[in-house]
């Protein structure tokens, strides 16, 4: 091993750059759990999301006769199927998470401030590309959930005048009900136009090293041993489900093919979107509950340009502090309540 990277160091010469940004770092302990680790996560949760969805590409058919035979066959018969879907499915749902939680450390540090503000917005937009991601996924294995739940979702733009039907004709790829053509639409954006715009903001959010974002500092934790024990804890947490909660994101719908002439009697979409779907339900014009979100959405992605305080520290900033706990708050109890 020694000889291969003096093999390897002498025609890339990586070794240093790779020991002074890695090992050869070192960060205050308060940044390292709340900021470097959920990074280092997000991106190995991308890693796996590409990889075993390529595998399930190899069986999977994207047409609405054969999509969910497709899936059970990946499940029953295909040696380790099983396994992998289950991997991409509490992947995706471990991914938002893990964006969300990033998110929200980078807002509590105050980490979109200048010189930063471009990265939170890329930031932005790449959590809501992982939602649409997880949202165009929802429906491929044409099931009673997925179909139910995409049928409800699509229907949401027909409250905007003019435009909505538009919107919700070119989202399922017919003036009518979601069909086969709806199933198409979306396998061509989950596996092909969303990976692309996926990794690009990647790039976009990751492109100036850690190590140079942030000035080093004597003593603290080295960034790669710290990001290695949060991405240990990530496989742990998603092998505990699929070990002992299997059925977590797969309720008793999702295991029944979908039948457009049928509707199950609780439908909801996944626990991500439901504090957006609980406050649709809550306003009583629909129109105004998608044009409140709509501007909640802008303010969360254009916030680094509102806030014009320079002060980072949220805790010497009593206002902000309630803002903040209120919407965590807010959204944690509209999940729950969309849930029961």
């Amino acid at each position: 091993m020694s000889a291969l990277r003096k093999w390897l160091d002498i025609r890339t010469g990586l070794a240093e750059p790779v020991r002074t940004s890695a090992a050869g770092h070192r960060v205050p302990r308060d940044l390292v759990l709340a900021f470097y680790t959920l990074r280092m996560v997000a991106f190995v949760a991308i890693v796996v999301q590409i990889i075993t969805g390529i595998v399930l590409l190899f069986y999977y058919v994207p047409q609405h006769q054969y999509a969910f035979k497709s899936v059970q066959v990946i499940m029953d018969q295909v040696p380790y199927g099983w396994l992998f879907r289950l991997i991409h499915v509490v992947g995706s749902n471990l991914l938002v998470t893990v964006v969300l939680l990033h998110m929200t450390t980078a807002f509590f540090l105050g980490s979109y401030k200048k010189p930063h503000e471009f990265t939170w917005v890329a930031g932005a937009f790449l959590l809501l590309t992982v939602m649409a991601l997880c949202l165009s996924g929802y429906l491929l294995p044409w099931s009673q959930l997925s179909y139910w739940a995409i049928t409800v979702l699509t229907d949401v733009p027909t409250a905007f005048p003019v435009v909505g039907k538009f919107i919700t004709q070119a989202l399922r790829g017919v003036s009518g009900p979601v069909s086969d053509a709806t199933l198409r639409r979306f396998f061509a954006l989950h596996v092909g136009l969303l990976p692309l715009l996926l990794i690009l903001l990647l790039v976009l959010h990751d492109g100036v090293p850690a190590h140079l974002r942030y000035r080093r500092r004597r003593g603290g934790e080295p960034v790669i041993s710290t990001e290695a024990v949060a991405v240990a804890l990530y496989f742990i947490a998603m092998f505990s489900i699929i070990a002992f909660f299997p059925g977590l994101f797969l309720p008793h719908d999702a295991h029944v093919p979908a039948d457009p002439l049928k509707t199950p009697l609780h439908i909801r979409p996944e626990w991500y979107f439901r504090a957006p779907y609980e406050i649709l339900k809550l306003i009583p014009s629909k129109f105004l509950g998608i044009a409140v979100q709509l501007v909640l959405v802008a303010v969360f992605i254009c916030w680094p340009y509102l806030d014009r305080s320079r002060e980072r520290n949220i805790l010497k900033r009593p206002l902000m502090l309630a803002v903040f706990l209120a919407t965590i708050t807010a959204w944690i109890v509209l999940t729950i309540r969309g849930t029961y």
